[in-house]
């Protein structure tokens, strides 16, 4: 496999391979500071004469505060932006399709792992640059991601024009029940606690008590389907700190204070910059799910645990052909 990525990586031309650098820089710089950057701007102007255009923004944002709850304002020029076939190519990524999606109906995918960044679920779904609305014609995928980053000023506005949304109810009620047919709302199940889960060669995804997903399926009679990023763990090296050491008590606190854990981590140079791993997303079969407005434990329980059966069906089904040996297995925790 390396010497595979190496022979593709010796086919670039030096202008290629520097446009996938920038283009990858730009998505760790934005995934790691654009946030802190906008409150910087933002409360910066505020001691300036140009005080009036925060004033303007924030009671705007105020007056706008619930539209990424009610579908968001998503662009396909932002989605389609070339730069995001570049990052595609770094790597190189590529989605694959096991069974056609109705756009009559709607989806809550499921996806696997989180990684450190969930670079394999943004570009696959957030970005038209692995295709998805070639392969699933008539269907638009829709990435629910952390409710705190749509509070951010200025960066609220360019996570909706990917096409991001909240992972919250009212946000998965609107997608589900609102906003017509042919809505693939993904959901990378993990979040947070399998992020520090993200290691180089492993396959354990943060799962069993993961049930709402599946209640809000069965609530808007959304078929589940299992999705299997391979390779999103090798993408970095992070570093793990032993259970009860500063560094993890200093991580779970953060976790449970922001809704997020920070990851220390270095990649193939400059320290960010990640591997050049291939990274190839499955998106699997759906599964029927009937419609319950108020649907039982049991009923939440039997599908999760269908669901679960799926996932490992599909990551065993597929692991040879991207690249992991027979050894390698899925571990759900």
């Amino acid at each position: 496999m390396t010497e595979k990525v190496e022979g593709m990586k010796q086919k670039k031309t030096k202008l290629k391979d520097f446009l996938e650098n920038i283009s990858v820089l730009q998505w760790i710089l934005t995934f790691l500071l654009l946030g802190l950057a906008c409150i910087g701007l933002m409360v910066y102007l505020m001691f300036t004469s140009l005080w009036p255009l925060p004033t303007l923004y924030f009671i705007w944002q105020l007056k706008d505060w619930h539209t990424p709850e009610r579908g968001g304002r998503r662009t396909a020029f932002v989605r389609n932006w070339k730069m995001w076939k570049h990052v595609r190519d770094y790597f190189p990524m590529k989605l694959v399709k096991t069974a056609e999606l109705n756009p009559n109906k709607n989806y809550i995918l499921g996806c696997h792992p989180h990684g450190v960044m969930s670079m394999g679920a943004f570009t696959s779904f957030s970005t038209e640059a692995c295709g998805f609305m070639d392969l699933f014609p008539g269907v638009r995928s829709c990435l629910c991601i952390l409710g705190g980053i749509f509070k951010v000023p200025l960066y609220r506005e360019y996570a909706m024009a990917t096409g991001c949304y909240p992972v919250s109810k009212p946000s998965l009620e609107h997608l589900l029940s609102k906003s017509g047919k042919g809505n693939a709302v993904v959901i990378v199940i993990g979040g947070a606690a399998e992020s520090l889960l993200s290691l180089p060669g492993v396959n354990t995804v943060y799962m069993k008590q993961r049930k709402g997903f599946v209640r809000v399926a069965l609530e808007f009679g959304a078929d589940l389907v299992p999705v299997y990023s391979y390779g999103e763990n090798n993408i970095f090296r992070q570093v793990i700190f032993t259970e009860d050491s500063v560094g993890w008590r200093l991580q779970q606190l953060f976790k449970k204070l922001m809704g997020f854990a920070p990851c220390l981590f270095v990649g193939e140079c400059w320290f960010w910059m990640p591997y050049h791993c291939p990274v190839t997303t499955v998106v699997g079969s759906p599964i029927p799910v009937p419609k319950r407005p108020s649907p039982t434990q049991e009923e939440v329980d039997h599908y999760h645990s269908l669901y679960m059966e799926a996932l490992a069906k599909l990551f065993h089904g597929h692991k040879a052909s991207c690249g992991l040996s027979d050894s390698h297995e899925l571990r759900i925790i």
